[in-house]
């Protein structure tokens, strides 16, 4: 990862080392959140006077605040538009106040981060913008995407890639169109229902690529196998397959769900009604949904419909334990800040 120079000089010019402001930067666009452990990693330096005196100018300029959550340890938000706003970060949503899951989340990105930090990562949400829509000819639409309610008599905003998430792009040789690594960050506490849900957010997304990695993410391994299976049958198999047939299965097991007409339950039939909302969400299966019902388009129409499948298609999957262990918040005998 190649840090922008002069916004590190900027940073530093607040009354930080080099390697602080380095790190500053870091947290400022990725997390907001880290821990002096994190820092010191950055630096390559131990716990002593260096942590110390970071700590110390971070709360006399009013920069960050730090408290102990859980009794776990000293977790520091960067939150002061006097370091954000030089640097062209002031309406970054890192400034803001979050909840503790997930400011773990956070930590636990930020450990990725560090462990990562040769990889080439998109770090704006106009940067993947760009990326997806100018280099690749995605078309917007197809984007991960969340509006915000604007006030009253002003417009929605539209804001893409909003998790935030690691994303990361890989040439195989130089010169080459990159392939997109997507990753999912998973705290330590987090259920795979969220899992689900942003494999959704991103199901337009994955669609209209050729090739792309994905990388689930988290401080302990149990997760891993039920994460791997969910994303080999939720993405990987119908992206790699004609799901045609799939789709006209859920079109009619749905119709016969909304029109009442199970009178004997049938536990197949709903679970893969369960499951294919999940695969089959967004507003080109339900504008099909409906024309099927409307009997505008058959079974050999929906076969036309999914015919743009990607031949050659290469979708991979792997997990990442991060080398800690476990949730930077997460250990009983972890060091607390003390600033004189």
């Amino acid at each position: 990862m190649s840090l922008p120079r002069d916004r590190v000089e900027t940073i530093a010019a607040l009354g930080y080392t080099e390697t602080e402001a380095g790190f500053l930067y870091l947290v400022a666009t990725h997390s907001g959140y880290f821990t002096l452990r994190q820092f010191l990693s950055f630096a390559g330096s131990h716990w002593g006077k260096r942590s110390t005196s970071f700590a110390g100018k971070l709360l006399r300029h009013g920069h960050a605040s730090v408290r102990d959550y859980m009794g776990t340890g000293s977790v520091f938000h960067l939150y002061s538009r006097l370091l954000y706003d030089p640097i062209e970060k002031d309406n970054h949503s890192n400034r803001r106040r979050h909840s503790f899951d997930y400011i773990r989340t956070r930590l636990v990105l930020l450990d990725f981060l560090l462990e990562n930090l040769q990889s080439e990562f998109l770090e704006t949400e106009n940067e993947k913008v760009r990326f997806f829509c100018e280099t690749l000819a995605v078309p917007k639409e197809l984007l991960p995407v969340k509006v915000y309610k604007g006030r009253k008599n002003t417009c929605p905003a539209l804001h893409y890639f909003v998790d935030k998430f690691p994303l990361s792009l890989e040439r195989s040789v130089p010169g080459s169109v990159p392939v997109a690594t997507f990753s999912y960050v998973d705290s330590g506490t987090a259920s795979l229902a969220h899992f689900d849900t942003h494999l959704a957010a991103y199901q337009n997304l994955f669609r209209s690529l050729a090739a792309f990695r994905f990388v689930y993410i988290a401080p302990r391994p149990a997760p891993f196998l039920r994460a791997e299976k969910r994303f080999r049958s939720f993405v990987k198999e119908p992206l790699e397959k004609d799901v045609s047939s799939e789709v006209f299965r859920y079109f009619n097991v749905r119709r016969k769900w909304e029109r009442h007409e199970y009178i004997v339950p049938v536990t197949s039939d709903f679970e893969f009604l369960t499951e294919a909302r999940r695969r089959f969400e967004g507003q080109k299966f339900e504008d099909l949904y409906h024309a099927w019902l409307r009997r505008e388009v058959d079974e050999d129409g929906l076969g036309r419909q999914f015919a743009e499948c990607i031949p050659g298609r290469k979708i991979s999957f792997a997990t990442y334990l991060i080398r800690t262990g476990s949730s930077p918040v997460d250990e009983r005998q972890r060091k607390h800040v003390k600033v004189a």
